[in-house]
């Protein structure tokens, strides 16, 4: 247990906390606890949105998971993971004001909200609340491992207890400050990131003698870790261009970043989010995992890929500098989760429990029950996350995929197609989950594309199809 490397940390999660017990003043204050505790009253400006935005979609998927895959497939992985770099600019120019001012004519407050409102039907709603809960479980499991493993890796303890703190850290800010907390400490999050992922990138080319010696070393241990197939010639051109699908357009079916676009005070707050956003994607995602790459030469040999970031950390910069370093992935990881943990409590509170089972609830209820729920969703992960998948990268994948499998076409369709109407938006969200889990279990990679691929579009066939062959449109645009 080195303290130099704890002290950075702890500031990080006080400083966090204080942001969360701050936001709490606007959730007491707030003349609508649905509206400031799910959205934030829809007041973000350009930077937040553009970081709340860049700290939610990056996790520890891009901050362990992703550059493990880089340590074990070598410059492929950074190559599919720069696909990525378009997502907030994708997110705002698609759904961009006609969603944020569709949403505020709905009164909307989740995803769901908006769809049931365009679509009129209960059942969207549902199957809306039940895909988020199904799918997002999965992600919050990768998250909370990924938590774990890294306080594990710098601090020492057992993994069950590195389990247990995470946990507490960000159940106690997110269910006392909500969607303002989230947004709050995502800005902070994600300047740490990014300057954390500046200096790691800098001090590992230093580390490894430059980039003409690690390149060197890493063609004299495997050529095929500077091509663009992978170290083991896996990774086709066919599947890498499927993951321009799931990792780069198919974002806009992921609710947890759907959401900041509805939540945005005005347009020019938009249009500075995709400058902002666009730029902070881009160095992350090229900097951690060329990082990741580089550490096969710095410390080879590594078994758990996953824990190639803090190792990699702690062995080329001082203990000080790599305690702050080291809060870029905790802060990734953190304002991920506390994304998710918000999104599914409101699926089961707000799209479930105040439309279907008790609409009539009093304000206090509601508040407790949100705040309820919010916690015991974090108690359900902690003992789904006490048995470690071996990759985190593929359990988070999972998770979009499922995601933009059932939800692309409902929101995409639902804003620019006039003939989109409940039947399509009931049929392709079934066949999106269905076919997906179907893919995923007995035809994983199909035709050499990433699961999603297939699903994505069948669901928009289906979803074309049967619109076209029922009723006319449920709302005019």
């Amino acid at each position: 247990m080195n303290i130099q490397v704890i002290i950075p940390l702890l500031l990080f999660l006080i400083i966090i906390f204080i942001a969360g017990f701050y936001a709490a003043r606007f959730v007491k204050s707030s003349d609508s606890f649905i509206q400031e505790y799910f959205l934030g009253s829809r007041q973000l400006d350009g930077f937040v949105l553009a970081m709340t935005m860049v700290a939610t979609y990056g996790s520890a998927s891009s901050f362990l998971g992703g550059p493990g895959a880089a340590y074990h497939y070598g410059l492929a992985w950074v190559l599919l993971a720069m696909s990525q770099v378009v997502t907030g600019y994708f997110i705002l120019m698609v759904l961009g004001k006609k969603f944020a001012i569709m949403a505020r004519k709905y009164k909307a407050v989740t995803l769901t909200d908006f769809l049931q409102s365009r679509y009129q039907s209960k059942w969207v709603s549902i199957l809306s609340a039940v895909s988020i809960t199904i799918f997002l479980f999965s992600a919050m499991i990768a998250q909370w491992v990924g938590g774990a493993r890294l306080i594990e890796s710098v601090i020492g303890v057992s993994y069950l207890s590195a389990l247990v703190i995470f946990a507490v850290s960000v159940l106690v800010y997110v269910v006392v400050g909500g969607f303002r907390a989230v947004a709050i400490t995502d800005s902070i999050q994600g300047i740490i990131m990014l300057g954390g992922t500046v200096v790691l990138i800098i001090a590992a080319i230093i580390a490894g003698g430059g980039i003409d010696t690690i390149m060197a070393e890493l063609r004299n241990e495997n050529p095929n870790l500077l091509s663009p197939y992978g170290s083991d010639r896996s990774l086709t051109p066919l599947y890498l261009s499927s993951f321009w699908i799931l990792v780069g357009v198919g974002v806009v079916g992921l609710p947890q970043v759907a959401v900041r676009a509805m939540s945005y005070k005005n347009s020019s707050a938009m249009h500075r989010a995709i400058i902002i956003g666009t730029f902070v994607t881009g160095i992350i995602m090229l900097g951690m995992h060329l990082a990741g790459v580089f550490a096969r030469v710095i410390i080879p040999g590594l078994e758990d890929a996953d824990t190639v970031m803090p190792l990699l950390t702690l062995e080329i910069l001082p203990p000080w500098a790599a305690g702050i370093v080291l809060a870029a992935p905790m802060a990734a990881i953190m304002s991920t989760v506390d994304s998710l943990l918000l999104l599914v409590s409101s699926a089961l509170v707000k799209d479930l429990y105040l439309n279907f089972i008790n609409p009539n609830a009093n304000i206090n209820k509601v508040k407790k029950i949100s705040l309820w729920v919010t916690a015991m969703i974090g108690v359900a992960v902690f003992f789904l996350a006490i048995q470690p998948p071996d990759f985190l990268i593929w359990l988070n994948l999972f998770s979009f995929g499922g995601l933009e499998a059932v939800f692309i076409w409902p929101i995409v369709l639902g804003l620019y197609w006039k003939n989109a109407n409940r039947y399509g938006a009931i049929s392709s969200m079934v066949a999106g989950m269905g076919t997906y889990i179907c893919f995923h279990l007995f035809w994983p990679n199909a035709l050499g594309m990433h699961t999603v691929v297939l699903p994505v579009l069948i669901s928009l066939i289906v979803f074309v199809l049967i619109s076209k062959l029922t009723t006319k449109p449920t709302l005019s645009l």
